[in-house]
């Protein structure tokens, strides 16, 4: 797993940090800019990102940063993260990975082949994911005789499991759930780069990621958009 600096862990703000003043995206921009030669400026930059970041810009941003920066342990580090998620944009072929379900079973996204697949990864502790649920429900029950799945990666740690499984029952989750029980620390998490939750990524037959972070309405029209209907 990439070991990100701990400056750049606590500025985040979604890891419960608040600032006495959020700054817009563009304002985090101008300070990038404007600061170069700061190793600082990495914490800005990764702010520029936010929960969705795009690495096209990201990494064109840290590309005008000092050598003095770039060749930094942290300038280093941010450069693997970036390297990280590249490999999740939209167009790229999905990583592949394998993690065992409720039962003890593994089950590879491979399994999925040939159909649209939506990764959730979500918690049963977090609230905003479990309100997202019925949406997935509603979608799941609508689509999947044309070829939708859903496979539930948990961010659950070991010592949340009963939560976990008592969650996929009482939201009535009926598809494939799988975890390694890591928390945030969930390899499939980390190869995703999933730093906030619910995060989705949605995978075509072929195996190529097509679209991200649907939620509400925004899924449903994705699959009626795929599906015609």
């Amino acid at each position: 797993m990439i070991k990100y600096i701990t400056l750049l862990f606590l500025a985040l703000p979604f890891f419960g940090i608040a600032q006495k003043k959020e700054l817009t995206k563009e304002e985090y921009i101008a300070r990038v800019k404007a600061a170069p030669d700061s190793i600082s400026t990495l914490v800005d930059l990764r702010r520029v990102g936010g929960y969705d970041p795009v690495y096209p810009e990201l990494q064109a941003l840290y590309n005008n940063l000092s050598n003095n920066v770039k060749n930094s342990t942290e300038g280093k580090e941010f450069q693997d993260y970036l390297n990280t998620l590249e490999t999740v944009q939209i167009g790229k072929i999905a990583p592949a990975f394998t993690q065992n379900d409720t039962s003890g079973n593994p089950v590879q996204l491979a399994d999925f082949k040939g159909k649209y697949v939506l990764l959730d990864f979500w918690a049963s502790w977090c609230a905003p994911c479990r309100r997202e649920n019925p949406n997935l429900v509603k979608s799941y029950a609508k689509y999947q005789k044309d070829g939708f799945e859903i496979l539930g990666v948990s961010m659950d740690k070991a010592s949340d499991k009963a939560k976990w499984l008592k969650a996929i029952q009482d939201d009535g989750l009926t598809w494939k759930q799988v975890g390694d029980l890591k928390g945030w620390d969930n390899e499939a998490g980390v190869m995703y780069d999933v730093k906030a939750i619910p995060m989705n990524f949605l995978v075509d037959p072929n195996g190529k990621i097509i679209a991200k972070y649907l939620r509400g309405e925004e899924l449903d029209k994705k699959l009626a958009e795929i599906f015609k209907k």
